[in-house]
């Protein structure tokens, strides 16, 4: 096994890998083409507008804990943000690594590691929920960088345990190595993550533009995946697809489910708020 996640992306790639390879590049080259060409689209394009919708349902939304493009809030707060990027990071780069049948979870000191970078999360949440309250005491004043990259932390967690799961649960014929397996492998990850976060702190609007849908789509991901392993055990068709045409239809109908999710929830919501930013009363 190459000790290098990014060393065995850049190796010479079968068609299939380097078709997905120019799909993504392509998307990534025309949004931010779209945005440089005429940054006030961002007032008014639909892609973002649907990202809101993501966001709405699974995310605070509080504004003054969010980033902005172009002056218009990013679909997640700011640890929203880097938990589904740190997410979408990670199935991207596994992906075109190959690595799609790989169904073993990370080794243990990893894993405690990983699970380190949610605590850390859930400490600098913790600090900055007690903001709510002027009369608690506080570690530190919370910053959005911080959320950020805490969130980042998370997604990598997130995405280095999903990731395998789904995995185990879709094929019959799996590689049992762990999709993220060395240090080298994971500093590879955290690499490629930290440069998401300096390309966010940039605040170039067509950049932000491709970041904020990214953040979006993983949170999109996760639900997906997370309906689609649902679906295959109480059906108990797991660990049985042989190939990616065999894996459409469970994997279509976890996308669709997921739809239908966030749909219900921030319908819910808006009726109970009324408003699309944050919660009425809270910064």
């Amino acid at each position: 096994m190459n000790n290098s996640l990014l060393a065995s992306l850049w190796q010479p790639l079968p068609n299939r890998r380097w078709f997905a390879f120019g799909v993504v590049l392509a998307v990534l080259l025309l949004m931010g083409f779209y945005t440089v060409t005429n940054p006030e689209r961002l007032l008014h394009t639909s892609l973002l507008a649907g990202a809101d919708i993501a966001g709405y349902a699974f995310c605070h939304r509080i504004t003054e804990r969010s980033f902005t493009i172009g002056g218009r809030q990013f679909p997640l707060c700011a640890r929203c943000t880097g938990m589904y990027l740190g997410v979408m990071v990670t199935f991207v780069l596994l992906v075109l690594a190959g690595r799609w049948r790989w169904a073993q979870l990370p080794p243990p000191k990893i894993m405690i590691l990983l699970v380190g970078f949610v605590g850390l999360m859930g400490i600098d949440g913790l600090n900055s929920y007690s903001h709510f309250f002027p009369n608690f005491p506080h570690l530190y004043t919370p910053q959005n960088w911080l959320r950020l990259l805490t969130g980042l932390g998370t997604g990598l967690a997130m995405g280095a345990f999903v990731f395998p799961a789904l995995a185990q649960t879709l094929w019959h014929v799996q590689v049992w190595q762990p999709a993220i397996g060395s240090w080298r492998e994971l500093v590879d990850l955290m690499i490629v993550t930290l440069a998401a976060a300096l390309l966010i702190f940039s605040n170039q609007p067509a950049i932000l533009y491709v970041l904020g849908l990214a953040s979006a789509a993983g949170l999109v991901i996760t639900i997906t995946a997370l309906n689609t392993m649902v679906l295959l055990i109480a059906t108990r068709r797991d660990a049985r697809l042989a190939t990616w045409r065999q894996a459409l239809v469970p994997l279509a109908i976890g996308l669709g489910l997921a739809i239908i999710q966030i749909s219900l929830i921030a319908y819910v919501r808006y009726q109970l708020t009324g408003t699309w930013s944050g919660f009425p009363g809270l910064t």
